[in-house]
This record gives C-alpha cells, sequence and structure tokens, in this order.
C-alpha cells in the first residue's frame, strides 16, 4: 500500500512538472506587437497552412453591394510565412484608435490565439488593439476616478417581460446624495445592451471625460432595442442563442411604445433628476432611428436629442401608430425648443444621403439643431467619437 502510494505521488509530481514545461517552454509569439512608430506587426503560428491573411479596420476599405446599398468593408492583406511556420506582417503606421481584426487561415476567419483582447459584435468575435494618444486615449483605462457598471432587470409590463439592461453610474455615486441627470444610450440592430459598453467603450469615455471636467457627471442606461428579447443572447431564459440581427418586432414601433417603462425603473431605483432638462437620448443606427421616434412621441421627455448614423428611414415603409403623423410631431417637439438636436455621420455612411433628406426637412421648417460630419462610414470607430463629442454637450445649461 505504501508503495503504491509512493507511485501515485512521484506520477502526480511528474504530470506537474511536464504541465509546467508545457506552459512555460518555449517563447511565446507577441501578437500585435506595437511598434515605436505606431506600426503594427501581427504574427501567427501556423506551419501547415497554405495561405494567412489578416483582415482589419486597420486596412483600406472596400466596397459591397448589400440589400441596404453599397458598403465600405475591410479589407485583407497577406502575411508572410518564415522557416519556423510562423507567419508576419507589419502595418503601415496608425493614428491613434481602437482597432479589430481577425485572421484568415486557408479562408477560415479566426481570432488571434495570441491576443487574448477579443470583443463581439452581433455574431462575429474580432480581436482588438489600441495605439494611444489623442482620441484613442478616452477608450483606454487611466489612472482616473472610475464609475460603476451594472447589469439591472426592470419589469417591462408594456412588453410583459423581465428585461435587461445596463447602467454605467459616475464616479462618487454610491458613497454620495447627488441626483444626476441621464443620457439613455441605445445600440443599432444586432446589438444589445452589451453594445455600447463593450464595443463603445461608454464608461472608459465617460470616466475620462469627466476626469478631464469636459462632461459633466451622469447617469448612462444602455438598453436593448430588440422587443423580442429579454437580454443580450445567452443572457436570458432563452439559453444559449445565436446572435443575429433577424428578430421580430424591431423597428415596427414597439420598443418605442415600450420605452417609458425604461424610464419608470430608472428614476424610482436611482438617484436622478427627473425632468425634462436633465434626459438626454441618442442611439447609432437603429438607435438614431429610435431616438429619433422616441423623442418626437413623447416631446415633454428629452432635452437633448442625438442621432448618430441614424437609419432615418422613409415613413410608408414603416406600419405603426408611433410613425404615424410624423411631420406634426415633429413641429410639436421643435415648438417646445430642444437645448440640443445633435446629427452626426461619416461621409461614406450608406445612410448619408437619408441624413442629408432629413436635414433638408429640418432646414425647410426653420428647426435649430447641430450637424457634425466626419470621414469613414457605418462604424464603432465613428459612433466613439460621437459619443465622446455628444456627452461633453449635455446639461451644461
Amino acid at each position: 500500500m505504501k508503495n503504491l502510494f509512493t507511485f501515485a505521488l512521484a506520477l502526480l509530481f511528474c504530470l506537474c512538472v511536464h504541465a509546467q514545461q508545457a506552459l512555460w517552454s518555449g517563447s511565446p509569439l507577441v501578437s500585435p506587437e506595437i511598434n515605436p512608430d505606431h506600426s503594427v506587426t501581427f504574427r501567427l503560428f501556423a506551419p501547415n497552412a497554405q495561405q494567412v491573411e489578416i483582415t482589419g479596420d486597420f486596412l483600406p476599405q472596400q466596397q459591397i453591394d448589400t440589400p441596404y446599398g453599397q458598403m465600405n468593408v475591410p479589407g485583407a492583406v497577406a502575411l508572410t510565412k518564415d522557416d519556423k511556420g510562423v507567419w508576419q506582417y507589419t502595418s503601415a503606421s496608425l493614428s491613434p484608435e481602437l482597432y479589430n481584426y481577425n485572421f484568415l487561415v486557408d479562408g477560415l476567419k479566426i481570432t488571434d490565439p495570441s491576443n487574448v483582447y477579443q470583443i463581439r459584435d452581433v455574431s462575429s468575435i474580432f480581436n482588438i488593439f489600441i495605439i494611444p494618444g489623442e482620441q484613442a486615449d478616452l477608450y483606454a483605462v487611466n489612472a482616473v476616478p472610475h464609475g460603476s457598471v451594472a447589469r439591472r432587470w426592470y419589469n417591462s409590463p408594456t412588453l410583459d417581460m423581465e428585461r435587461r439592461l445596463t447602467v454605467y453610474t459616475p464616479p462618487g455615486y454610491e458613497n454620495g446624495k447627488e441626483d444626476y441627470p441621464v443620457l439613455y444610450l441605445l445600440h443599432g440592430m444586432g446589438g444589445d445592451e452589451e453594445a455600447w459598453i463593450a464595443l463603445g467603450r461608454t464608461a472608459q469615455i465617460m470616466d475620462n471625460l469627466i476626469a478631464q471636467g469636459k462632461a459633466k457627471p451622469m447617469i448612462v442606461v444602455m438598453t436593448n432595442g430588440n422587443a423580442a428579447q429579454e437580454a443580450a443572447p445567452g443572457e436570458s431564459s432563452q439559453g444559449l442563442q445565436a446572435p443575429t440581427m433577424q428578430l421580430p418586432r424591431t423597428m415596427d414601433g414597439t420598443f418605442e411604445t415600450a420605452f417609458p417603462d425604461v424610464i419608470d425603473f430608472v428614476e424610482k431605483n436611482y438617484r436622478v433628476q427627473k425632468d425634462k432638462s436633465h434626459r438626454a437620448i441618442s442611439g447609432l443606427s437603429m438607435g438614431g432611428f429610435h431616438s429619433l421616434h422616441i423623442s418626437k412621441e413623447y416631446p415633454d421627455l428629452f432635452d437633448y436629442v442625438g442621432l448618430f448614423s441614424a437609419a432615418i428611414l422613409p415613413m410608408n415603409q414603416t406600419q405603426s401608430p408611433i410613425y404615424d403623423n410624423f411631420d406634426q410631431k415633429l413641429k410639436v417637439q421643435f415648438a417646445k425648443n430642444p437645448k440640443l438636436y445633435w446629427i452626426a455621420i461619416g461621409k461614406d455612411d450608406f445612410l448619408y444621403n437619408a441624413n442629408v433628406d432629413y436635414r433638408k426637412k429640418l432646414d425647410n421648417n426653420g428647426y435649430n439643431y447641430t450637424y457634425f460630419e466626419n470621414g469613414e462610414g457605418h462604424i464603432w470607430k465613428n459612433w466613439r467619437i460621437y459619443l465622446s463629442k455628444f456627452a461633453p454637450m449635455l446639461f451644461q445649461n
């Protein structure tokens, strides 16, 4: 018996040593490696691959046709293989920004096994990296006071279900007694209550803007704009469903009708200022569509409205009382003089012309708004910029 115990102990020791050797032996690949000139080197060990490419939003764009018109998507470039089976590519010098990428190995899209930092956008998984400096410093976790992020469940009587949202509270909220203004921040089609906090870097942006004195401390409420969902895929009683953009009750007036349930929950459970001048609503793409219609449907709720690359659709394509009498409701909204009505879009966005037409409507009626245009298209790079410009304009009067 003693010999058996000694043998088992020796075997366990050998296994542990072997595991440690497997863990620590060899030099791990560094990928991505950010070089002093802000070029980036990517590496992948794939000795049996015939071709390895990289695709990401730091590469030149190419146009593709979609049901919604032409869209820009990232191109791809080939890596070079060395005699050890390591494929490598070094980019040009990149501007400060948060970027994403994937490898394509013999046509199969994979993530970088050397980079643990990943993010989900609808059903796609990307690796990310940050080139520091300028705008990108807002996306980093810096040595400043930090707010908190909570996932909260609330009851929606209108939708007859329990639903989840994400709430950012500013630094000092838990230990204070102050009431705060609220920004309701809405995602695009295929997104959920995780999108803005993950892809949009909302907590980092707000922490840094508040620390710099550029934005008022505020609560940010990030909803799930899909009326058919309780919560993000994998986070509800619907189980580990695959994320998809094809969801029922999307942009049909249901979410707008149920939105007062969100406000009711927030104002009962958080220390907030409960008046129009301390509420803002904004969103990207589908969330911009929702923000447009929620703010005009309830003209006494929001003094600040932000449309980020908004999906502004012809009203004859939408079937809901929410979208009826659009011009009259818009007239009522602007007669109440919102403090800020902010429209932002990239010049290469496939929704650019629809936004031009909407601005003509506002101009023809003498409605006051502020417009911001920059480059590129329908991408998170732009929406992070828009949030970082919109938030400092809120609640300043």
